[in-house]
């Protein structure tokens, strides 16, 4: 009995321990992954916000999708780290969302578009918007931008929406530090519409064949070959929503890494 006894209590005591190590939020299954279909209903988030109580969020204004200066037009600042079913792996960089809060009083209701530039990994919401200090001040009525942040954490209300940029923007091609002739990685942002590409292919001009680009992270795309890749190259992307565009010889001959080109194609 003595036996019996001492391994009830030492069971209490480890439900204890699990007890007191699984305080805090409850986790939440992430949502469904947001699709294209742009039916304009709203869903339930929660929002929070990082960075600067007005910058644009982390301190090199780059994240998990490899876009650097988001603080400069056109993102200028208005940016969000969506979890899971946003972000979706980097296939949700540079897509748009409109976001708008009722509740606490401070806040305005009336909606602000972000983009999607980085990831969380908080599992507090279905949907979960980690904004810019400077996004999440938007949503408050004039004057109230602090008080708001001072909340911390929000119910707010979300939908998909198309990417509008400043006209005449067009899609810009990075081709990222430390790329050679056989390791070509290019990063693709201002994508107007989806926002997001799905799929990214190359071809060589000496050449009739599309050589097909894996996803590497956030928004680059990469491709390995042991045999040398000459340009110029044309890229051909991909939208979510399905739509082709080609940039034909958008990498020159004599491409530089670490450099931008800017394309004549846009959504």
């Amino acid at each position: 009995m003595g036996s019996h006894a001492n391994i009830v209590a030492v069971a209490a005591v480890l439900a204890a321990l699990v007890a007191v190590g699984s305080c805090g939020p409850p986790k939440v299954k992430p949502g469904p992954n947001i699709t294209t279909n742009y039916n304009g209903k709203w869903l339930p988030a929660k929002a929070t916000w990082y960075g600067s109580p007005t910058g644009s969020g982390p301190a090199d204004n780059g994240g998990a999708c490899g876009i650097k200066d988001v603080n400069l037009p056109p993102y200028s600042g208005m940016i969000a780290c969506g979890n899971l079913p946003i972000f979706k792996d980097g296939k949700g960089c540079g897509s748009c969302y409109e976001i708008r809060c009722k509740e606490p009083e401070e806040c305005s209701y009336q909606p602000s578009t972000v983009f999607i530039t980085d990831m969380n990994y908080e599992k507090i919401s279905a949907y979960h918007f980690d904004l810019s200090g400077k996004a999440f001040g938007s949503l408050a009525k004039p004057g109230l931008n602090s008080n708001l942040r001072h909340r911390g954490i929000i119910d707010v209300e979300f939908r998909r929406v198309r990417c509008k940029l400043p006209a005449g923007q067009k899609i810009v091609f990075h081709v990222e530090k430390a790329c050679n002739p056989n390791y070509l990685a290019v990063l693709v942002k201002f994508v107007a519409g989806d926002g997001d590409i799905v799929n990214m292919e190359l071809k060589e001009k000496a050449s009739p064949e599309w050589k097909p680009l894996k996803l590497s992270w956030g928004a680059i795309w990469r491709i390995d070959t042991p045999k040398a890749l000459k340009g110029p190259f044309s890229i051909r992307i991909t939208s979510e929503s399905g739509k082709k565009l080609v940039a034909t010889d958008v990498i020159p001959v004599n491409w530089k890494a670490d450099t931008a080109y800017t394309s004549n194609i846009q959504f």
